[in-house]
């Protein structure tokens, strides 16, 4: 056996990989690809497997250091998660690898916070494609641009069960495609492999992804026909004559099941729907099956779903002698490792029924299935089309077994059109290019609204916003620091929610004996407020008053009951943790500024030097290694705004105008300045436009400035400025100067971006209308809280070297065309960085910077500039 084997076996706990697993372990070549192995043959330890021993015990800097593991919507990731971290800790892997759930909700697993280390993010579709496109559903605004960046760069994204992802499919290659047509500006490498039994590779074929389809469909892994007669693959599972039964007539489906079941085993009932799932449990506890009877469907909160996995959902629960009946919807389908003796289920699409006959026998032996059908009419289909039922129940008619063996012998004997036929895919959406790089903006309307991704993911009706419940008191609504943590979150079908929050066709919550109370975070207000109708929408956490029911722990999501919600009991977040979900869920919030005493040199110091560890970890090229060094030195400058320190007001304020950093109680609420209270300021757009103004005081022809229009300038009848300096250009002022002019944006696009706030455009928040300037004062509204002529006060950044001279802010980048004082327009230069650059590593950038910030905020050192004064 050689080492890749060996190392697999040990970390497998299996004498040996499969010949398929051998296949892709022994490929060292990382690229996107398909592989087409069927259910129960080991994909999530083969593909594991692969990256681990390639990108982690080879040290293969070519394989991506992030392993994303892309489930179907309605799969439980909980065991995708457990399965990977017992590999990883056999493999020896655990202090350098962790595996990470993305579930939304707030939660301690910040993956997102090391750039630099390897980590296995599982989550589903829902959470993962969303973040993909730079709209994470249920995470914070100001965190988007960061998960976009990480896992739109050195990442290998694992799709599963892809049959089972509806739009979510097309969506997945069309940004594979997209990434491979940017591959000469990425930074670190990109891939995806496409997994399922029923691969078709027609299915990931778009005129977009034409020019690369041929090299992800080149050589595909599969379990080859001399593999398929051994171990599991050669298990027969009879296939019983298939029945009807209507789809309202839950008592005759019950007696069936309980007619089929043999005791001492395990039968798993799969409905299509989670209405008929629950019926289908209330009438087996009526005929009385009273225990072992179980009910699993996507509609818990993770709380409760983790006691199943404990409970039943696991190979260790599927002994001999086990006498259960589980009924379940979808949710078994993918990333669930059980194995029943007989196997109901309601009529589905055949790629559908291939994983779920995929849940009996698994572990050999033999087995025996049922197909119902429950209807095959439009109403009684759903969420399926009466097409690919009455072909799935066509395709029945052929086969007395549904083992491995036979369906691949099956599937091996269609002809093309016959293959088309009983495998149809047409998305709905396709996901154009320039949808692609306009989702690059997270810029909301001035109402907080967004471009709407839910078509990008998942069809239909069975898009979720994510509930919890808590217990606010009548007329109160939730406090601003209440975050719902990932154990509480409930998927709900957004339509659903809205018929069950708000009155028929109204937009407002139901009123009557008990009225609906219920609350979504508000970004611009930095506020729980009132739902409605049009704000229920897919990917939203919707905050549900206890009192108002909906919920039951042993049922999941039930609109019917209207008995108070038991709230889950929560692990409180760290302080730090608190304490940045707060910052990033709110377009002005400064809660990252809570710490001890900083100036503003000591904190940039400490964030170049993060940023020079990430950096250095990536092997990024030297001048952006350099760059964000640069940027990290620059980046809360502009905290030295009279508005900004305005905030600090404590007796124990070290006496200085340049602080960073305070603790909590020195911080008022309100911005002022001399000439009125400056709402909704940013301190980092502060910081972007001091760098034009070294550039105006040095050197106003410099390229990134009006260099480039020294000619035209005359001709519109304008001067070019004069340089004003009156000191030579300090080292920091230096090094900016000697940028050219797409590393001068770029400087200036990481400085603003570097909370995720201000970052694509520059235009006016609703706290700026607000703004009311005096009668002769004709500087006009601010934007962002900064306003025309604004002074920085002379500053230290560098303890080593002189302060930087005061430093007279514009807002000319933010106007549309040419200005005669700072050249192109704010526009022009992002439009600019995102077609040098792309937007999947422009976003990386941001999320390098970013992350240095939030670690370097978190450090606990001792500001040498603070202690000096002590001492003095």
């Amino acid at each position: 056996m050689n080492d890749a084997n060996h190392w697999f076996a040990t970390a497998s706990q299996h004498p040996q990989p499969r010949p398929w697993q051998e296949r892709l372990l022994s490929d060292s070549v990382c690229r996107s690809r398909l592989i087409r192995v069927p259910t129960g043959q080991g994909k999530t330890l083969g593909t594991l497997g692969a990256w681990a021993w390639h990108r982690c015990v080879r040290g293969d800097k070519a394989w991506p250091r992030r392993l994303v593991w892309c489930l179907p919507m309605r799969v439980l990731t909980e065991q995708t998660v457990a399965e990977a971290e017992q590999f990883l800790q056999h493999a020896g892997l655990t202090d350098r690898v962790k595996v990470h759930t993305l579930m939304g909700g707030a939660d301690a697993e910040e993956w997102y916070l090391h750039p630099e280390r390897e980590a296995v993010l599982v989550g589903t579709q829902d959470m993962l494609l969303s973040r993909a496109l730079n709209r994470g559903y249920a995470s914070p605004r100001g965190r988007w641009p960061t998960e976009f960046g990480l896992l739109s760069q050195d990442a290998l994204w694992v799709y599963d069960e892809i049959q089972l992802m509806d739009v979510g499919l097309a969506t997945s290659a069309q940004l594979q495609a997209y990434r491979d047509q940017d591959s000469d500006k990425q930074l670190l490498p990109t891939h995806a492999w496409w997994m399922s039994a029923t691969l078709q590779e027609q299915w990931l074929h778009s005129v977009d992804t034409q020019d690369h389809h041929p090299a992800w469909t080149a050589e595909p892994i599969t379990v080859q026909a001399a593999e398929r007669n051994e171990g599991p693959a050669a298990v027969r599972k009879a296939l019983e004559a298939p029945q009807a039964i209507d789809h309202k007539d839950c008592k005759a489906f019950a007696e069936l099941i309980l007619g089929q079941h043999q005791s001492g085993t395990i039968t798993l009932v799969v409905c299509n729907t989670v209405q008929r799932a629950c019926e289908t449990y209330a009438a087996l506890g009526k005929q009385g099956r009273d225990t072992e009877l179980k009910l699993v469907h996507s509609r818990f909160r993770p709380a409760e779903r983790a006691e199943w996995r404990e409970a039943f959902l696991n190979r260790g629960a599927c002994g001999e002698g086990v006498d259960r009946i589980i009924v379940a919807t979808q949710v078994v389908e993918a990333g669930v490792d059980i194995s029943a003796a007989t196997l109901v289920t309601e009529l589905a699409p055949w790629p559908s029924l291939v994983q779920r006959f995929g849940r009996c026998a698994r572990y050999g032996g033999s087995g025996k299935v049922l197909v119902v059908d429950r209807g095959q009419d439009d109403k009684t289909a759903a969420p399926y089309t009466p097409a690919v039922l009455t072909a799935a129940w066509k395709t029945l008619e052929n086969l007395d077994d549904v083992g491995i063996a036979s369906l691949e012998a099956y599937e091996d004997s269609l002809d093309t059109a016959a293959r088309s036929a009983l495998y149809p895919y047409d998305p709905p959406h396709l996901l154009l290019r320039r949808e692609y790089d306009e989702l690059f903006d997270t810029t909301p309307d001035l109402t907080g609204a967004d471009l709407d991704i839910g078509r990008f993911i998942r069809s239909g009706d069975e898009r979720d916003c994510l509930v919890f419940w808590a217990d606010i008191a009548p007329k109160e609504r939730p406090p601003t620091t209440r975050r719902a943590q990932r154990e509480e979150l409930c998927p709900v079908p957004f339509l659903a929610a809205r018929d069950w929050l708000c009155d028929k066709g109204s937009e407002r919550l139901s009123g009557g004996k008990t009225p609906m109370r219920a609350w979504i975070w508000d970004w611009i207000d930095g506020r729980w407020n009132d739902a409605g109708r049009s704000a229920l929408l897919p990917g939203r956490i919707v905050c549900v008053a206890a009192s108002c029911g909906g919920y039951q722990p042993a049922m999941g999501f039930d609109p019917k009951t209207r008995s108070t919600v038991p709230e889950v009991t929560l692990t409180p977040l760290p302080v730090e943790q608190a304490i940045q979900e707060q910052a990033d869920d709110s377009q002005d919030g400064e809660d990252l500024s809570i710490a001890a005493w900083k100036t503003i040199a000591c904190h940039g110091g400490e964030v170049a030097k993060e940023a020079e560890t990430i950096t250095a970890e990536l092997e990024l090229p030297q001048e952006l290694r350099e760059l964000l060094t640069l940027a990290g030195l620059w980046h809360d400058l502009g905290k030295a705004h009279p508005a900004f320190q305005s905030l600090i007001e404590s007796k124990d304020r070290p006496p200085r105008k340049d602080l960073a950093k305070a603790p909590n109680p020195a911080w008022r609420r309100h911005y002022q300045c001399t000439d009125g209270e400056r709402k909704g300021f940013r301190h980092e757009l502060a910081s972007a436009l001091a760098l034009f103004a070294v550039l105006q005081r040095h050197r106003p022809d410099h390229p990134a400035l009006l260099g480039p229009w020294v000619e035209v300038l005359p001709a519109l009848g304008k001067a070019m400025p004069e340089a004003c300096a009156d000191a030579p250009p300090s080292p920091i002022e230096q090094a900016i100067l000697d940028l050219d002019a797409p590393l001068f944006d770029l400087l200036t696009y990481l400085v603003a971006a570097h909370h995720g706030k201000v970052r694509v455009a520059l235009h006016a928040a609703p706290a700026d209308q607000d703004f009311r300037a005096h009668r002769d004062d004709k500087r006009g509204l601010p934007i962002r809280g900064v306003r025309e002529a604004d002074t920085l006060p002379a500053t230290v950044l560098d303890p080593s070297a002189p302060s930087l001279p005061e430093l007279s802010l514009t807002l000319s980048p933010a106007a549309l065309g040419l200005s005669a004082t700072t050249g192109r327009s704010w526009r022009e230069r992002t439009l600019d960085l995102q077609a040098r650059f792309g937007p999947a590593a422009l976003a990386l950038l941001e999320a390098i910077i970013i992350a240095a910030d939030r670690r370097a905020s978190r450090l606990t050192t001792s500001d040498p500039m603070l202690l000096e004064e002590a001492r003095q």
